[in-house]
């Protein structure tokens, strides 16, 4: 065996001394990134890797998106795939003719998938023009087509706009300031704008969270429009991110036939949809799974 010897040991501990020297200045270098700096009125935005992954921040440590580098076009975060669980509730084979909107752009996951791999009209209100530029240059957004638009503008003026009257099939609500603290939007007359974007048979997805939001009153307002037959909750994802899925009408479900739907689904898309059915309930039944 040999030995350890008095030089081994100095590289040892020289190799060490660099990379806590390194570990310093990447610590320093992300701090300044995360100044607070802003261009105008509108936060800094940064993106950061992580081996496969690339993660989207408004100048501050909170996440506001992701991307697995080597599959961008998937969605990996779990509250996210749980924002595409209108199509337990839909004809799969006119989803390609349906318009989803997405209100907050955050990485693109959303507007990505339903674009890219589902083939629907898409349309994605982002407020911070710098999010676009981000998505487009380094998070793989493609560029405006026939059936993908990225409008710049305010989520809560942009939904109450008559243009959208009873156009949206699916609309999908992600929408928190850089401190990802609370929704930015979350009042009953915002949740009433939604509700009148969406077609008869619509349905609205939003992303509850933060450390100053509240699930309960939240629900409250969103029940209060659509009806308390009309909305279903998941189950909190273990980061926290709480699901609500409100539809324009409310639906009857039978458990065998959203299990077979799910497994449908399940073969056609990279989406975890029977195990949906474990955490996914109509929010006035106190959360009893639909699976069981």
């Amino acid at each position: 065996m040999a030995k350890f010897t008095t030089m081994d040991f100095m590289y040892v501990l020289i190799a060490c001394i660099f990379a806590i020297l390194i570990g310093v200045f990447l610590a320093k270098k992300q701090a300044r990134a995360f100044s607070g700096q802003r261009k105008g009125d509108l936060p800094e935005v940064n993106f950061f890797d992580y081996g496969d992954m690339r993660f989207l921040h408004l100048g501050t440590p909170a996440v506001q998106g992701s991307m697995k580098i080597s599959k961008p076009f998937e969605i990996h975060l779990e509250y996210v795939q749980r924002m595409m669980a209108w199509l337990l509730l839909t004809d799969l084979d006119r989803v390609s003719h349906m318009h989803a909107m997405q209100l907050g752009l955050g990485a693109a996951s959303l507007t990505k998938f339903c674009h890219s791999q589902l083939h629907m009209h898409t349309t994605a209100v982002e407020l911070n023009p710098h999010v676009i530029e981000t998505c487009r240059l380094w998070f793989n957004l493609p560029d405006d087509n026939a059936k993908l638009q990225v409008v710049l503008g305010d989520a809560g003026v942009v939904i109450s706009q008559d243009l959208w009257h009873e156009k949206i099939d699916i609309l999908q609500v992600d929408l928190y300031d850089q401190d990802a603290a609370r929704p930015v939007l979350d009042t009953e007359d915002f949740y009433r704008d939604c509700h009148r974007a969406l077609t008869h048979d619509g349905c609205m997805t939003v992303n509850l969270f933060g450390r100053d939001a509240r699930y309960d009153a939240s629900l409250k307002k969103i029940t209060a429009v659509f009806g308390p037959d009309a909305v279903w909750a998941f189950k909190p994802t273990t980061a926290g991110n709480t699901i609500v899925l409100a539809f324009r009408q409310a639906r009857m479900w039978d458990p065998q036939a959203l299990l077979s739907q799910a497994q449908t689904i399940q073969a056609r898309w990279p989406l975890p949809a029977t195990a949906w059915l474990k955490v996914l309930a109509p929010a006035h039944q106190k959360r009893t799974p639909l699976g069981r």
